[in-house]
């Protein structure tokens, strides 16, 4: 009796069964998660160990136990992932400058569970000070309404070796994103508590009243210019000088750890110091 043989066949019949397989997880992906940000939130990340070592510069980063490093970690190889980053002065961007500006991000939002700014997918960074167009001014940075964060890397690297003086660029400019990003209708709209926000304004307009009668100096004077930048101002200090911060004025500096949903006097354990 004549047995025909198959093995050729078989392995044929293989290998077009994987590619199909393969394919058909491609697929998957593209459709279920990169059509959804909500979805894509969900998968599971690979950080490269580049960025962690990275992230060891990172003042904030280095403050946080084990169980919060990793999910930090995690959060800033996904905004890299997810975000164009141009430059508008040097041959590229390195990964200390998309680590550093991720991990700007990531503080902010860190109480936030997948936020991750979705409305913002160009970061444009110049080597200093730039000339706009539009204002006819230099600038530091920006956050543009058609989804660009512009940051001067001078500054925005100065912003972080003097970590206590509540001048921060890359928290400014992040902040100002976030504060749009609430209120643009996308995946991530209105994320804010909005009682919190309320009372948040509320409180920021007596704040800038005395400041501009020269009343309190806690807060920079450009703060007072208009609510968005005493928001971003706020955030400043609200990491750079917290224990400070709580002092000058207790309300508002707890509106604000609901507003962004962490206490870094808390997280850190920070006590003031003994007279």
């Amino acid at each position: 009796m004549h047995i025909p043989l198959l093995t050729e066949a078989n392995d044929h019949n293989g290998d077009v069964t994987f590619v199909a397989t393969v394919l058909s997880f491609v697929v998957i992906y593209l459709y279920y998660f990169k059509a959804d940000p909500k979805k894509r939130k969900f998968l599971p990340i690979w950080v490269r160990p580049e960025i962690k070592a990275e992230l060891t510069k990172f003042a904030y980063y280095r403050k946080l136990d084990a169980k919060h490093k990793s999910r930090f970690e995690k959060r800033v190889q996904r905004f890299i992932h997810e975000k164009q980053f141009i430059s508008k002065a040097y041959t590229h961007v390195n990964l200390e400058m998309k680590v550093m500006i991720a991990a700007s991000a990531i503080q902010l939002t860190f109480g936030f569970k997948h936020l991750n700014f979705s409305h913002f997918g160009k970061i444009l960074i110049y080597k200093d000070p730039y000339f706009s167009r539009i204002t006819r001014k230099y600038h530091k940075g920006e956050v543009n309404p058609n989804g660009i964060i512009v940051f001067s890397w001078l500054n925005f690297i100065e912003g972080y070796s003097e970590a206590n003086d509540g001048v921060n660029l890359g928290l400014h400019e992040m902040a100002h994103a976030l504060h749009l990003e609430n209120a643009i209708d996308n995946d991530e709209f209105d994320f804010i508590e909005k009682g919190a926000l309320k009372r948040f304004y509320q409180l920021a307009e007596i704040e800038a009243r005395a400041i501009k009668q020269h009343e309190s100096t806690f807060f920079r004077s450009y703060a007072a210019v208009n609510m968005h930048e005493f928001f971003a101002v706020a955030v400043e200090n609200f990491f750079e000088r917290p224990l400070g911060f709580q002092g000058h004025n207790p309300e508002l500096y707890h509106t604000m750890t609901i507003l962004l949903k962490q206490d870094p006097i808390k997280l850190f354990g920070l006590k003031k110091p003994v007279i």
